[in-house]
């Protein structure tokens, strides 16, 4: 596939081989963009903004709904190549596909209450006479950086609430999964944007992804990824509107009086979905004593029945991870934690890029598998004295962005929502669940601001306020 660049479908010298994660076969091959490409879509950008800036609010609505009816009529082809560059399962990826197309419809309605206010001036002394109110304005260009594990979805997020708010997008998706991010391209000029308003750029982020987050006509940045990249990336962007959205090693507390039958079959769902390669996905049960026994005899069951296997087939439920490196590292960070005392109750074999769904149990909450982001099918359960231990190991992470507890007593389920510190709190559930209109974002080293159209909306724009004497 060609990248977008100043309004042209383009080719490079250099090629980025796209492979399939389960057969391993090349899917298809994008452009290496270099500084020249880079410098084309920022000059392209920046007008392209202007032309946005003038686009009514109607036609942005317009556009958006088209393109999300778009991506709905070529729903499977889209999930078929979601399937076959991200190796998720597919019916995991047909989700994905109606996922992205309501954040855009949500989009689409935001672009329409890009509200002002009146500020009551003559509250202050010498503000007779005034009439002050504000006005929301586009940003200009916005940097869309995408990871590998919702390449359409989490693109969505960032282009949508961008586009409804007036500017112009250069999209940058991972290496490992551009394809849906050039297809989405194709679907939004259909749908009749301005071709430089959309950029969508391929290449390593190392060096183009640098080149974008630094450049000052780029004012707005809006990430996904890991913790360390964003780092990086914020030393280079300088003084620009950040949003991050990081990683989480995300805990559940499992209190006596639980529902072990739905907490069973809840995180079998919020901790092997997408082969565990979501930010939200459970990581940490913190379960308490007397019922810890009883919730693996539950949860064992479950997680060994899950169907693992080609992502393509409709009975599959965890397919491969992004990388063999990547399935070799969730296979050394369980036998690291079983070398220092945890007990492996199922799964944790390898076969190529595939790890089976792993319970480990007795697990020290000092390990790597419960200090750090795993990404991977495996959940690491601690046995607890009380709902205080429960919450006192949740908050013993750098991370804050899920967080889940399981009770059947309101005054424990509020202690547990008010003391934990994390951007989403979901009582009697798991933490990987997720509405697309709702604010998402995490605390601590989670992240920046909040996703979600009418919250990123916000971000994506500027506050002006303006006095008339």
């Amino acid at each position: 596939m060609k990248m977008h660049v100043a309004g042209k479908w383009i080719e490079t010298d250099k090629v980025i081989e796209v492979s399939n994660p389960y057969t391993r076969e090349p899917v298809d091959t994008v452009p290496s963009a270099g500084p020249s490409e880079v410098e084309a879509a920022l000059a392209s950008a920046e007008r392209g903004a202007k032309v946005m800036a003038d686009l009514p609010a109607h036609r942005r609505a317009e556009i958006l709904k088209a393109t999300a009816g778009l991506i709905r009529e070529r729903s499977e082809e889209l999930a078929r190549l979601l399937t076959q560059e991200v190796g998720k399962t597919i019916r995991e990826s047909r989700a994905e596909v109606q996922r992205a197309a309501t954040v855009m419809d949500l989009s689409a309605e935001e672009s329409g209450r890009l509200y002002s206010e009146t500020i009551p001036l003559d509250a202050a002394v010498g503000g007779e006479d005034k009439f002050g109110f504000t006005l929301r304005v586009p940003c200009g260009v916005v940097a869309a950086i995408v990871p590998f594990n919702f390449p359409l979805n989490l693109l969505t997020h960032k282009v949508g609430p961008a586009l409804a708010g007036g500017n112009a997008v250069i999209a940058k998706p991972a290496s490992d999964t551009p394809l849906t991010a050039l297809k989405l391209t194709e679907l939004l000029l259909a749908g009749g944007l301005p071709p430089e308003a959309i950029q969508t750029i391929t290449g390593p982020g190392s060096s183009v992804g640098e080149q974008i987050v630094a450049d000052s006509r780029v004012r707005k940045v809006s990430f996904t990824g890991s913790r360390a990249v964003a780092e990086g990336l914020t030393r280079r962007a300088g003084l620009k509107k950040l949003s991050l959205e990081l990683g989480s090693n995300s805990p559940v507390a499992i209190l006596a009086d639980a529902d072990l039958d739905l907490a069973a079959r809840v995180l079998t769902t919020t901790g092997y979905a997408n082969a565990g390669q979501v930010c939200i996905s459970t990581q940490r049960v913190l379960v308490e004593k007397p019922v810890y026994e009883e919730f693996l005899e539950r949860f064992r069951p479950s997680v060994e029945a899950l169907v693992t296997g080609d992502p393509m087939e409709e009975a599959t439920q965890v397919g491969p991870l992004i990388r063999e490196k990547e399935a070799k590292r969730v296979e050394d960070w369980i036998r690291d934690a079983v070398d220092h005392g945890a007990d492996l109750i199922v799964g944790g074999t390898r076969w190529a890029g595939i790890v089976s769904p792993a319970i480990l149990g007795s697990v020290n909450p000092s390990l790597k598998i419960s200090c750090d982001e795993l990404f991977g099918p495996a959940v690491a359960v601690t046995p607890v004295e009380d709902l205080n231990e429960a919450i006192a190991l949740a908050n013993q992470t750098r991370y804050g962005l899920s967080a889940g507890v399981f009770t059947r007593d309101l005054d424990q389920a509020k202690q547990f929502m008010r003391e934990v510190k994390s951007g989403n709190i979901h009582i009697n559930w798991g933490t990987q669940w997720r509405v697309d209109m709702m604010p998402y974002g995490g605390l601590k080293d989670s992240g920046i601001g909040k996703e979600g159209p009418r919250y990123a909306v916000e971000e994506m724009t500027e506050l002006k306020m303006v006095v008339v004497h």
